[in-house]
């Protein structure tokens, strides 16, 4: 049964990109005019 299992399991990896090589995404000019800031602390507080 796992050797099934694993057998499956193979066939459904190796069937991804089956189609061709990997293309890459077109390129998408920039439009938003959203901007992220802030800043982020970490460290340990306490009082004796």
């Amino acid at each position: 049964m796992m050797i099934r299992l694993s057998l499956v399991a193979v066939m459904a990896l190796a069937a991804c990109g089956v189609d061709g090589p990997p293309e890459r995404p077109a390129q998408k000019p920039a439009q938003s005019g959203v901007t992220i800031s802030g800043d982020a602390r970490v460290g340990v507080m306490g009082r004796i």
